[in-house]
């Protein structure tokens, strides 16, 4: 009698828990992103972090063409570019963007907004990795952008499958 063949094991079971206040924490163009989970801990399959954008914050129009991304407003209210289509998302809302769509948020409010941004698969955490400047926490004041912060996020972003498109001069 043929011996029975066993199921195939189940992939080991992944864990990792970010408490509170914890994670890598940057600022990027004035905005703050707390790091919840990165690449080193899903195996790449995705990455996730807090985001806080201050009025006036939010980076320029770009366009990734690796990852999907997704934005869910915590509180605040954030405006969303996505081609030449602008809308504004409230606390609650949740937002899909795919590979190649040319898109930016910002905050047109004078309160702080706050969101979680979501990218498939992982990698471009390490580009905000690399060129954010590092903070102690996420209540400590991001130094405003400097044209050596912009120059080497422009420099580095190639690399990482992202365009940034320089905003129109007046």
């Amino acid at each position: 009698m043929p011996e029975k063949s066993q199921p195939p094991s189940p992939p080991p079971a992944m864990f990792h828990t970010t408490p509170p206040g914890s994670g890598p924490i940057v600022a990027v163009v004035g905005d703050v992103y707390r790091f919840l989970a990165t690449g080193r801990e899903t195996a790449g399959r995705y990455a996730l972090w807090e985001a806080i954008v201050p009025p006036g914050g939010g980076p320029p129009l770009h366009q990734h063409t690796r990852e999907s991304e997704g934005f869910f407003i915590i509180s605040g209210e954030l405006t969303i570019t996505v081609g030449d289509r602008r809308m504004t998302a409230k606390a609650g809302a949740y937002v899909h963007l795919e590979p190649g769509t040319r898109h930016c948020f910002k905050n047109e409010t004078d309160q702080t907004a706050r969101m979680l941004i979501l990218i498939a698969p992982a990698g471009l955490e390490d580009y905000f990795l690399e060129v954010g400047s590092p903070l102690a926490s996420v209540d400590e004041l991001p130094p405003s952008p400097s044209p050596a912060e912009i120059t080497r996020l422009l420099a580095v972003a190639p690399r990482y499958g992202l365009t940034i498109f320089p905003p129109p001069r007046a």
